[in-house]
């Protein structure tokens, strides 16, 4: 797999982002970058049923859409809708898996108590927040759970819970654009750092942290966010992954950068040695 922006020129960009930060323009914005390969042969079932073995997660799919697929273990709830009830989990805060019970405890409790990681996770909470309410009767708002530590088979995630009750005359497919784009794949404030995006980034993110979901019979509904997914396209045999972290005053760009390496780990173990 090759990377469309070099390590050097990441840690470059990440400092340009930081220096935004310094100005006011944004609090936090979800920097990613594309690894790809143009000339992959590949089955796609067989890699996502290898993907769910490695990285089992609660929200993966495998979708095809003529030559196109979609391989994704995410992790992460964008939003759901059960009964009145809105429910979005962002995720932001990772850390590695330990070698043994002793140190995977260790990485838990470091992630819990990192000053940093609960900064990026509360701005977004907060983010979601306002997005849910604005499809949400007055007052309903709550953050169930915040800075859960979640364990994949890969890393530990940070996971907040907010909930609300929707407004009774609020159309559903409103509600979810109404939340859309997810606050943890871009930033806070939200239209600013989406701007930031598209300066900075230099593959368009297409369905990349977009969302997969269903909506029932009942008008419940339930939509992840496509992050640690593979696109392949079968007809043109490109292949590419993106993966990103949340960049904050505090951020080290070279450690960010490892952490998206981290988040890739499952994929490329999958994909094995494509030349």
């Amino acid at each position: 797999m090759h990377p469309k922006v070099s390590r050097d020129k990441y840690i470059d960009n990440v400092e340009k982002i930081k220096q935004h930060i310094v100005e006011g323009d944004i609090y936090e914005m979800n920097y990613c970058v594309e690894f790809f390969n143009e000339h992959a042969e590949i089955n796609p079932a067989i890699i996502y049923e290898k993907l769910k073995l490695k990285s089992p997660t609660p929200f993966g799919v495998f979708y095809k859409c003529n030559d196109q697929y979609l391989i994704c273990a995410s992790p992460e709830r964008f939003i759901k809708k059960e009964g009145s009830k809105l429910i979005s989990q962002p995720i932001k805060g990772t850390i590695k898996r330990g070698q043994n019970l002793e140190e995977d405890e260790l990485m838990k409790q470091e992630l819990l108590h990192s000053e940093k990681e609960c900064a990026e996770n509360l701005m977004i909470v907060d983010l979601v927040r306002n997005d849910l309410a604005r499809s949400s009767q007055t007052g309903t708002v709550d953050v169930e759970e915040l800075f859960g530590i979640y364990s994949f088979k890969q890393v530990h995630q940070m996971i907040s819970t907010v909930t609300s009750t929707m407004k009774d005359d609020m159309n559903i497919i409103e509600a979810i654009k109404n939340a859309f784009p997810m606050g943890s794949m871009t930033g806070a404030p939200k239209i600013m750092s989406m701007e930031l995006i598209e300066q900075y980034e230099t593959t368009k993110r297409g369905l990349y942290s977009g969302a997969v979901g269903y909506i029932s019979g009942n008008d419940d509904f339930d939509f992840n966010v496509v992050i640690r997914s593979i696109q392949y396209n079968a007809a043109t045999n490109y292949l590419c992954y993106e993966v990103g972290s949340a960049i904050t005053y505090d951020s080290i760009a070279a450690q960010e950068y490892d952490e998206c390496i981290l988040k890739a780990q499952a994929i490329l173990a999958v994909l094995g040695n494509i030349e």
